[in-house]
């Protein structure tokens, strides 16, 4: 079996660097192999630009899309591009570890979706969602945030944390993934020892037990109950969801 981690934070001694550590801890520790992308020591550009291409499909005009459709097709992929898939082609489990910033991931996650998912090598029109390339495979958000937990609620002031995650699970439930429930901590503010809203001896008990919650959760990665998102079979050929099916939160795709 094979894990990778997506990791996203640009502090070493981070709460997230420290969490990252856990999982590739408990992973190994259950046997697999793990491949760690430490998104920004690697220096991994964001940014999907023509200067990534070179026999380009179109020189006059750039479109991403085809692009990467047609780099695909040659292989002629950008090196990081390129390295990044063939880890995700031998994991098993994919766990993203990140911070809430802005009410997202930062800015380098999402490029790394822009860059990666790449249009005709990893999914097309008809190979996504629950016949996407990794169909069968799993993928699991690890997530801190700044605030208290009650902030996050549906009726919170930093907002419905599911729908804040939302963006980002559709997305790997389009690749084909089955989603997992995020693990979260909340009320840290991204390195040990930071501010927080509660006390230090709050937090340091607070961050210990949110380990061991990452490390169980880990170790139940493969019978734990999925997210629930539509597939194929539950979409009218206008690509609505049919009449009759109500088992879906049309917001947060909630589990079953």
């Amino acid at each position: 079996m094979h894990t990778l981690i997506v990791h996203c934070h640009p502090e070493a001694r981070s709460f997230n660097a420290a969490l990252r550590d856990t999982a590739a801890r408990t992973m190994r520790g259950l046997g697999h192999d793990v491949d760690v992308s430490d998104l920004y020591a690697m220096g991994f550009d964001p940014v999907e630009a023509s200067r990534h291409y070179r026999n380009r499909a179109n020189p006059d005009m750039f479109s991403a899309l085809v692009e990467q459709r047609h780099a695909s097709m040659h292989g002629t992929l950008p090196d990081d591009v390129s390295r990044e898939i063939a880890r995700l082609r031998k994991a098993d489990l994919v766990i993203f570890q990140f911070p809430i910033w802005w009410h997202a991931q930062p800015a380098m996650l999402k490029g790394w979706f822009d860059r990666v998912f790449v249009n005709g090598g990893l999914y097309t029109g008809s190979r996504r969602y629950d016949r996407g390339q990794f169909h069968g495979r799993r993928a699991m958000c690890s997530v801190t945030t700044g605030a208290p937990a009650a902030t996050f609620g549906p009726e919170g002031r930093s907002g419905n944390i599911n729908l804040l995650l939302w963006p980002i699970h559709y997305s790997l439930h389009y690749m084909g993934y089955s989603v997992l429930e995020p693990v979260l901590a909340h009320g840290v503010q991204d390195a040990r020892g930071g501010f927080s809203y509660r006390d230090d001896a709050a937090l340091a008990a607070e961050l210990a037990a949110h380990h061991d919650r990452l490390a169980q959760r880990l170790s139940n990665w493969q019978t734990d109950v999925p997210l629930r998102f539509p597939g194929w079979n539950d979409w009218d050929e206008h690509g609505v969801l049919k009449s009759g099916i109500d088992e879906y939160d049309r917001f947060v795709s909630g589990t079953a």
